[in-house]
């Protein structure tokens, strides 16, 4: 359980996310490895934003982002060359390059975008109050900001299930739990705790992240049959809950 009923939170949201530059003919003919580094360069927020205004780019993120869930579902995260993803994609090896460096450098900028999104929603959670929490639990209120947070994360559920999954990213499974769960819990903490470096400090923490991220990998794998509201209470639920008492909601 937190450690007081007091504290501000600290989360705020990562850096935005690397994307897919300019715009490339369906026709370009792919570049060897060697012209790939020099004129693929890895994306940056400015191309995102390009992609953003550019249909066509919108479109070829959206097919290859597609292909990529299905092909780590499929195979695995190792088990698919960019040729692979281009061919279900629907795309040629040129028009991947314009955008990306490798499959490395793609897989890295959807993560990072579920990352920034996460950060837009976790920053709504700098001013909670656990006796905020507390009233809600209490009354069988679900607290807005979970129902916002496991929304974004059913929004994403498809890419979530295959990063989370056994042929997934699990660097990607670390970076959601210090981005969702641990952000969380730090932020219910009492303002002395919340830089606090001790070792007792640090284990909680990492205690409620790892049950957190347990609970949203447990959500998504088995098809996210509950509402974000019954999710958001669940989740509630478990942050008070004492020992020997009755688990049922």
């Amino acid at each position: 359980m937190p450690a007081s009923d007091s504290a501000t939170g600290t989360a705020a949201a990562t850096p935005a996310p690397a994307a897919a530059p300019t715009p490339a003919a369906s026709t370009a003919t792919a570049p060897t490895p060697a012209a790939a580094a020099v004129v693929a360069p890895a994306a940056t927020p400015a191309t995102n934003a390009a992609a953003e205004r550019d249909p066509r780019i919108a479109r070829s993120r959206a097919a290859l982002r597609e292909a990529f869930i299905t092909l780590v579902e499929e195979r695995g995260i190792d088990g698919f060359s960019v040729g692979d993803l281009c061919t279900s994609a629907g795309l040629n090896r040129g028009t991947f390059y314009n955008h990306f460096r490798d499959k490395e450098s793609l897989l890295a900028s959807f993560e990072d975008e579920v990352i920034e999104g996460l950060g837009g929603v976790l920053a709504k959670f700098q001013n909670i109050k656990l006796r905020e929490l507390a009233a809600c639990s209490l009354t069988h209120r679900p607290l807005p900001m979970l129902v916002e947070l496991y929304d974004y994360l059913r929004e994403e559920g498809s890419f979530l299930h295959a990063m989370l999954g056994r042929g997934g990213d699990a660097r990607f499974g670390m970076r959601l739990r210090e981005a969702v769960c641990g952000r969380f819990v730090r932020s219910l903490l009492h303002e002395r705790y919340q830089n606090d470096p001790s070792a007792f400090t640090r284990y909680y923490i990492s205690f409620y992240s790892g049950a957190y991220l347990g609970v949203i990998s447990e959500w998504i794998d088995s098809g996210m049959t509950e509402t974000s509201e019954e999710m958001a209470l669940i989740s509630m639920r478990l942050l008070f809950i004492k020992p020997g008492e009755s688990i049922k909601m």
